[in-house]
């Protein structure tokens, strides 16, 4: 049976290397276990509901990952995308959360729609490369300083807006503890570092009395708080435009920068083009609708999985491991509660001393896009730089993608060189000044 549905002798693997393939995988990524209940409690859900959501999300979409495109590719709620939820969306445009998860489904929705008409290739070749890798590294950024300000290694300041924090306290020292030791175990290459450094923040935590222990196994907690709870009509407004598109692109950049990086690594492309892409494709946008009905944002392709790949991974069946141990997660909510857990300081921020380095590092991460951008034009390297400036500093990605676009378009036509632009640059150009100029205050 296993040989009929992935073809195992055909990709040149067997069963125990599948099984291997998958177990790293999920080591690499299992780390959205705990950040994604924490970054979504900051917009209101429910941690225990979003933990929940979270695993069968991710269980469900890299399933159908495994069934419908045979990759060994999981699928999960995307840092970046999570953070724009929380903070752009719910708290900074103080959209309520349901009426966000609409708009998650919307452009999950759009995604399917989108794949007969080839809308989403058109935009793939429309937006600019150097705006597609700022775009990376703007969020990046913006996961970084969160991360920074969970650590409490920087903190608000009236002046400056931010500044150093009190390095000496003791959340802000376990969070640096833990930064050095999964930067170490990244340096030297050691799979799940991320995991790994986690949990051993964890045991420094409980040794110390900064982390209270709340057992290890239990019934998984409820879903009824977020099951079903999303509002697609409310996203139906003028100020849920610019959002939805956001959920759209960063989704189909997400995917497809994914897909193709995992499967090159993994020698699945054929003369340029990755096999079965639609269905890679439409198993992440199923994942999305089905997530944003559980009660989690955006999922989409996890580059960690290149991990599984490395591991000797080359087909769903590696899936099918790492889908099945995020579903036995479920059964671990005490530990998970226990480690993604707030630390509060008095009258002041709750900071999150465990799962915050993995934020900083996974901004690093991130990264790697600036040094394809052609900082020695102009006209390229500005929009750029906006795109990445931007975003943390608004603590926005819709103002990053927005100061990126218009610069784009405008440096372009003042130059003399418009036509080097693509005419989808110019309407989103168009449209985000709109929205400045009519929504916005």
């Amino acid at each position: 049976m296993l040989e009929r549905l992935f073809h195992l002798t055909d990709h040149g693997t067997t069963i125990r290397t599948e099984v291997i393939a998958g177990l790293t995988t999920f080591l690499a990524m299992s780390y959205i276990i705990f950040v994604q209940p924490a970054v979504l409690q900051a917009a209101g859900m429910d941690f225990g509901a979003v933990l929940v959501a979270t695993c069968f999300a991710s269980g469900i979409a890299t399933l159908l990952m495994a069934l419908f495109a045979n990759y060994p590719i999981a699928v999960a709620p995307a840092m970046g995308h999570n953070f724009f939820f929380a903070f752009t969306v719910a708290v900074t445009m103080q959209v309520p959360w349901r009426v966000a998860l609409g708009g998650v489904a919307i452009a999950g929705l759009i995604f399917i729609l989108t794949a007969s008409i080839g809308l989403r290739e058109r935009l793939i070749v429309a937006i600019p490369d150097s705006l597609k890798h700022a775009i990376a590294v703007g969020i990046g950024l913006l996961i970084a300083l969160i991360g920074l300000e969970w650590s409490g290694i920087v903190v608000a300041s009236p002046g400056t807006l931010v500044t150093l924090g009190a390095l000496k306290s003791p959340p802000t020292l376990l969070a640096i503890f833990g930064l050095l030791t999964m930067a170490v175990l990244m340096a030297r290459r050691v799979t799940g570092a991320l995991l790994l450094g986690i949990l051993l923040s964890t045991i420094v935590g409980l040794a110390t009395g900064l982390v209270k222990y709340q057992g290890l196994v239990s019934a998984p907690p409820s879903i009824m708080p977020t099951l079903l709870q999303l509002d697609i009509p409310g996203a139906f407004t003028p100020s849920m435009i610019s959002v939805i598109f956001v959920f759209f692109f960063l989704a189909l950049f997400d995917s497809v920068g994914t897909l193709v990086g995992v499967a090159s690594q993994a020698g699945l492309m054929r003369g340029g083009t990755l096999p079965r892409a639609r269905q890679a494709l439409l198993a992440d946008a199923v994942g999305t609708v089905i997530g944003a009905g559980l009660g989690t944002s955006t999922v989409t392709a996890y580059i960690e999985s290149s991990t599984g790949v490395s591991a000797g991974g080359r087909t769903g069946l590696a899936n099918v491991v790492t889908a099945a141990l995020f579903f036995l997660s479920l059964f671990f909510f005490p530990l998970v509660r226990m480690i993604g857990g707030g630390y509060p300081l008095g009258g002041g921020p709750v900071l999150y001393p465990v799962v915050a380095p993995a934020l900083v590092l996974v901004g690093t991460m991130m990264m790697a896009g600036v040094r394809t951008i052609a900082w020695d034009d102009p006209t390229e390297a500005i929009p750029a730089f906006l795109t990445i400036v931007m975003m943390p500093l608004a603590v926005s990605i819709t103002d990053g993608i927005a100061f990126g676009f218009i610069a784009y378009a405008c440096l372009k036509l003042a130059t003399g060189r418009g036509r080097e632009a693509h005419a989808l640059v110019y309407v989103f150009a168009v449209l985000f000044l709109l929205r400045y100029a009519l929504l916005m205050r």
